[in-house]
């Protein structure tokens, strides 16, 4: 007869936790928010790691040349903690998660190890080219989320690998960073589209650019010819430099929510506002 539960280990040491990690097939519990719903209605039967007792993956550190985000902090944490600018974007990714509840609970390691096409943090974090931290007994690696998240619900951590936080260089000049989102209703919806946009400026230019959308592939996807096209724009001219062809990287989908012509021109048209707008508070 099959069991009707697993195994659940809730360690209070990171060492601990790794140690059960090495023999595989634990599922790794934090806020809970996609693990519970896709299992209404049916028992959990797996074995699961809770890491909740883990307060050493709490917190963001500033570390001299880059934050440290633990695997702990919840959306809600990311959008009240104070953050240089170039946050802007990820905070305003964290404002569409669901709602209060699910913001307060909810984790944004765990968004990116969900692996859906439609995370909301996952193109904020590739505008701020950002790395997870992979954690195991045989020693920790950094890999870019463009190298984590590989698929649909697919990434590339290993059964005896926790994701232990994110890694978020500083930018080398003053920045702005921009998300837009556009979905059926304005709250508690699933992207159609998504934009997040960091700019990098100098004296009135662009310096360096880090564009990237969202629901419109299996993955999110850094539009890299027209962040080139970008460099050495001025900050009030950026909305009619994208074209058609800058966004030939995506592979949108007809679904439930949009069809894929729609999503390809609602793409083109938020790339446009996402840049207009980072340009306009660049200038401020």
């Amino acid at each position: 007869m099959r069991a009707i539960m697993g195994t659940y280990l809730r360690p209070t040491d990171l060492n601990e936790a790794l140690r059960a990690m090495s023999a595989g097939g634990l599922t790794v519990l934090a806020g809970g928010t996609d693990y519970f719903p896709a299992r209404v209605e049916r028992p959990a039967t797996e074995d699961v790691l809770d890491i909740t007792g883990l307060s050493e993956l709490g917190g963001i550190e500033d570390r001299g040349g880059h934050y440290r985000i633990g695997a702990l902090t919840t959306w809600s944490g990311i959008i009240d903690a104070g953050l240089p600018r170039w946050f802007d974007g990820l905070k305003a990714a964290g404002r569409e998660v669901g709602g209060r509840q699910i913001q307060n609970t909810g984790t944004i390691v765990g968004n990116v190890c969900n692996a859906s096409p439609a995370a909301d943090g996952i193109p904020a974090l590739l505008a701020l080219d950002a790395s997870v931290e992979l954690s195991s007994s045989r020693g920790r690696r950094l890999l870019k989320i463009d190298e984590f998240v590989l698929g649909n619900r697919k990434t590339a951590r290993a059964a005896d690998e926790l994701a232990t936080a994110l890694i978020v260089p500083k930018p080398g000049r003053e920045c702005r960073a921009v998300f837009l989102k556009l979905g059926a209703r304005k709250y508690l919806v699933i992207s159609i589209v998504m934009v997040a946009a960091v700019l990098e400026f100098d004296r009135g230019l662009v310096a360096a650019a880090r564009i990237a959308v969202g629901a419109c592939s299996a993955v999110a996807r850094r539009l890299a010819d027209f962040e080139h096209a970008l460099i050495g724009a001025p900050l009030d001219d950026l909305a009619s430099r994208v074209r058609a062809e800058h966004l030939s990287v995506l592979a949108p989908i007809d679904d439930i929510r949009a069809g894929a012509a729609y999503r390809r021109d609602a793409a083109l048209t938020l790339v446009r506002r996402a840049v207009e707008v980072a340009g306009r508070e660049c200038r401020r």
